[in-house]
């Protein structure tokens, strides 16, 4: 007779508070990316070399940060908290849906020990179709104006009315707008 031997669960992931942060996070994120992109990633075969690290359009929403990093290997929307009402304190590796301006958005726990929590949406990983990083700033600019709903800067854009109730953005249906092309 053979005995089987219990493992105990696995205890959840602890959660470390995000301590709010009332500055604007652009230059930490852009020189934390650069230090990873330097030390961990310059040699992984899916980097775009052509790419640099930037965080672009970071922004008080509802009293947290939000704005878009680009590095080499992805090119996310980020939340950082600042105290407000978006940020929620969640084990890294959990997901929560946010709902934005462009209607409601699954985002990705992370803590880095370096600069601690943080969530973020994949817009763009690999970043391998990108040219480079003039194409990489258009998509991130797109990006957080379909996020936030601002209007496009194409002149054959129409106004849209504003809607109710937003239905749930599909990471499909966000790349579409991103496009400019309509469900």
């Amino acid at each position: 007779m053979t005995e089987r031997i219990r493992t105990p669960a696995l205890a959840p992931p602890p959660i470390r508070p995000a301590v709010p942060r009332e500055d604007d996070p652009t230059a930490w994120l852009a020189a934390h990316y650069r230090h990873v992109w330097q030390t961990r990633m310059h040699d992984m075969p899916f980097v775009n070399t052509a790419l640099g690290v930037e965080a672009i359009g970071f922004a008080l929403h509802e009293g947290d940060w939000l704005g878009v990093v680009i590095t080499p290997w992805f090119l996310n929307l980020v939340l950082v908290s600042g105290g407000g009402q978006l940020w929620g304190d969640i084990p890294a590796g959990e997901r929560r849906y946010l709902n934005l301006p462009c209607g409601t958005m699954q985002f990705i726990a992370d803590d880095d020990p370096d600069i601690g929590p943080y969530q973020y949406c994949p817009l763009i990983a690999p970043v391998t179709n990108l040219a480079d990083m003039a194409q990489a700033r258009v998509v991130a600019v797109d990006a957080i104006k379909t996020v936030f709903a601002l209007p496009a800067t194409t002149p054959e854009a129409a106004p849209q009315p504003a809607a109710e109730e937003k239905p749930a953005v599909s990471r499909r249906g966000f790349f579409r707008r991103l496009a400019g092309k309509r469900n």
